[in-house]
């Protein structure tokens, strides 16, 4: 791991950055600052750290609007995700390093085409669907950390608006992270780190809303999506060479 200031104010830009991203699309975190931390910390804590931090981010967002969470649609897909949140911390503990990061480029980047295509799967549809995508976000949340494009198809899918997706999404985000966390345990990192890391976390929250009013919706989303895609190349650019 590359120590010292340089190091920390890079990682608190990732993180602030994601944030950011979060705050102004309801998503994101992970899918923009996945890429980045598995390639500065490495697979497992790179991974291990969107999961601290999209969790406090969701649990941020959803302060404010948890009335609209659908627990017809989450409770059933929250439930399949903590089945196969242990499937996915095994397979992160079992790999090496460049076949992880080949598996989290191609996760990502897959999910964010699929996304991008606006991929209409009949199997994502009702109370099955909501089982369907609850067990891929447990599995990829908690392996490569970027659980958000399954409850992006999920909501296509289910016909959810902007309003709808947000705090269902949010929730989704606290309860998988959290899961995903006690799992894999704590990233290692010091505590000035993690300080700056929630900082980062802080900052980006403030960011993103006072963005929020300017920018709309639809550039956002695609910002994020070819962030996203780009940096999934490059994961599975950089996983490839090490095989």
């Amino acid at each position: 791991m590359t120590s010292g200031w340089a190091a920390g104010l890079l990682l608190t830009g990732i993180v602030l950055f994601g944030a950011s991203v979060q705050r102004l699309a309801g998503i994101g975190f992970a899918l923009v600052a996945v890429p980045a931390l598995v390639l500065f910390l490495g697979p497992a804590e790179g991974v291990l750290l969107a999961n601290c931090a999209s969790c406090a981010i969701s649990a941020a967002g959803l302060a404010g609007s948890w009335r609209r969470v659908r627990p017809a649609a989450m409770v059933p897909l929250v439930a399949a995700a903590a089945c196969t949140v242990p499937a996915g911390a095994w397979v992160a503990t079992r790999l090496s390093e460049p076949a992880l990061l080949t598996g989290t480029g191609v996760l990502v980047s897959a999910a964010v085409l699929l996304v991008m295509a606006g991929a209409r799967v009949p199997a994502l549809r009702g109370r099955t669907g909501a089982l369907a995508a609850g067990a891929a976000v447990g599995f990829m949340n908690s392996s490569a950390g970027v659980g958000g494009p399954v409850i992006s198809l999920y909501a296509v899918n289910a016909g959810w608006t902007a309003r709808v997706f947000v705090p269902n999404a949010q929730f989704c985000g606290v309860v998988v992270n959290a899961f995903s966390v006690a799992a894999k345990g704590l990233p290692r990192l010091t505590w000035p780190l993690w300080l700056l890391v929630a900082g980062g976390i802080a900052a980006g929250a403030v960011i993103g809303r006072a963005l929020g009013e300017r920018v709309p919706e639809r550039g956002v989303r695609l910002m994020v999506l070819l962030l996203a895609l780009g940096g999934g190349l490059s994961t599975l650019g950089k996983g490839l060479w090490g095989l």
